[in-house]
């Protein structure tokens, strides 16, 4: 396909538009919307917080420079701590202090200093309850149902009054 600009939008499909077929093959493949996939598991758990079910407020400043936003929850001694974004004291918590799981307050993602890597809060159990009390702080209703429990839900056929008991 060639990138030859249309004179007009009934000349050409979206697709055409697009560019050469490698091009249109990445865009369709998600590869150039950023999405990361998320670990479902880490080595580093065994050092959380005993007690994950009471964590500050998603509007929480830093602890250190008062920042309002784009603040991190550290998921080992539940410090509230701005991102690499602002001053960079969560990043320098998990250097000086060795606490390497986080949650964003900003889009509830969890992230592990140590795996460099995103974790899926909604499939790892020891993450489960925090990220659960974060979004209901945050939106004051019970996050949606992840999309791979319900697919699993569906494959088992749980529920399901054809299914035998």
């Amino acid at each position: 396909m060639s990138k030859e600009v249309c004179s007009s939008a009934s000349d050409a499909t979206p697709l055409e538009q697009l560019g050469d077929d490698e091009e249109v093959m990445m865009m369709l493949s998600g590869a150039g919307s950023g999405w990361v996939e998320p670990r479902t598991s880490c080595d580093h758990l065994g050092s959380l917080s005993s007690d994950l079910s009471h964590i500050p407020v998603p509007d929480t400043p830093c602890f250190r420079c008062h920042h309002p936003a784009e603040n991190w929850l550290c998921l080992c001694c539940k410090d509230v701590l701005c991102s690499r974004f602002i001053n960079k004291h969560m990043l320098e918590h998990y250097e000086q202090k060795g606490h390497c799981v986080a949650l964003s307050y900003s889009d509830l993602s969890v992230w592990c200093f140590k795996c460099d890597a995103y974790l899926d809060a909604q499939v790892i159990e020891q993450l489960c309850l925090a990220h659960e009390i974060a979004y209901l702080l945050k939106f004051g209703e019970p996050p949606p149902l992840h999309a791979v429990e319900c697919m699993q839900w569906e494959d088992t056929g749980a529920g399901s009054s054809s299914s035998a008991s």
